[in-house]
C-alpha cells in the first residue's frame, strides 16, 4: 500500500481526516493515479501511522478519511548518522537510498581531502534538495516512520564537530587492525545510543584525517581484509548495525 508523510498540522484526528497539500497532491492524483475510495498509509513522522481512505480529490488538496490509527516501532532503537565523503558521479544517490532503507536517521555529505567532487554553494544546494527527495522516496518504499534528514554539505572539520554530539562515532579505515576489537566495539553499542559513521570517498581518508577523527573521539574500525568501495562500505557497516540493533519481529 502507498505511503505518505505529513506534518502534524495536517492531521485532524477529532474530525477524522488528514489534509494532503503541496507536491503530494500531484503525486497522489497524477503519479499514483489514485481515486476516491482507495486506501493509503500516512505517517506523522514520529510513531503513528494512519490507515486512510481517499475522500475527495481537489485541485490543491486531497482529503483523507482516517479509518484507524496505530503506533508502530519500525524505526531502529538507535539514531544512526551517516557522514559520507562525497563520491563521484551518481553514487551519492544510491548511498542515500540504501542508507534510508537500512535505518539511517541522518545523512551528512562531507568534503574530505580526497574528494574528487567539488560543489559550489549553488550546486550544493541543488544537490541537497535532490538528495532529500531521494531520502523521502526511499522512506516511503521501506515503510520508515520518518524521512531521514539530508544535511547541507559539511567540511570534514564541521562533520567532526557535529559528530561529537553522538554517543559513539566509528570510522571504518582500510589500515585499521583487529577484527576482534571491532566486533567488541559493535557489540557494546546499546539500543537508544546515537551512532555516527564516517565513510571516506574513493581513495579513503588521509592519515591526517584519521588522526583528527581520533582526536575528536571517533574510533577506527576494520570491515575486513578486503578493500571495499565507498558505497559497499556503507552497506556493510549499516547492515551490521541494523541486525545488531533491530528489535524482535
Amino acid at each position: 500500500m502507498q505511503r505518505l508523510f505529513v506534518e502534524p498540522c495536517q492531521i485532524y484526528e477529532e474530525a477524522n481526516r488528514i489534509s494532503i497539500t503541496g507536491g503530494d497532491v500531484n503525486h497522489v492524483k497524477n503519479v499514483l493515479r489514485m481515486k476516491p475510495g482507495e486506501e493509503i498509509w500516512v505517517s506523522d513522522g514520529a510513531n503513528k501511522e494512519y490507515h486512510c481512505k481517499i475522500k475527495t480529490l481537489e485541485r490543491e488538496e486531497v482529503v483523507l478519511e482516517i479509518l484507524y490509527v496505530q503506533e508502530t516501532d519500525y524505526e531502529l532503537p538507535g539514531k544512526i548518522c551517516l557522514f559520507q565523503g562525497l563520491p563521484k558521479g551518481d553514487k551519492m544517490e544510491l548511498i542515500i537510498q540504501k542508507a534510508c532503507e537500512l535505518g539511517a536517521a541522518e545523512i551528512i555529505p562531507v568534503e574530505t581531502r580526497r574528494c574528487v567532487v567539488k560543489l559550489d554553494r549553488k550546486k550544493a544546494e541543488k544537490k541537497t534538495a535532490r538528495w532529500q527527495e531521494i531520502a523521502k522516496s526511499a522512506a516511503k518504499q521501506s515503510r520508515r516512520m520518518l524521512v531521514p534528514k539530508v544535511h547541507p554539505v559539511m567540511s570534514f572539520s564541521e562533520a567532526l564537530s557535529y559528530g561529537k554530539e553522538m554517543d559513539i562515532c566509528l570510522i571504518p579505515y582500510e589500515l585499521a587492525k583487529g577484527m576482534g576489537e571491532t566486533k567488541k566495539i559493535l557489540a557494546g553499542i546499546a539500543p537508544g545510543k546515537s551512532i555516527g559513521i564516517f565513510i571516506g570517498p574513493e581513495g579513503g581518508f588521509e592519515p591526517e584525517e584519521i588522526e583528527k577523527a581520533k582526536e575528536a573521539g571517533a574510533r577506527p574500525i576494520t570491515l575486513g581484509k578486503r578493500i571495499l568501495r565507498t558505497e559497499t562500505a556503507v552497506l556493510a557497516i549499516l547492515s551490521v548495525l541494523m541486525f545488531h540493533l533491530e528489535r524482535d519481529v
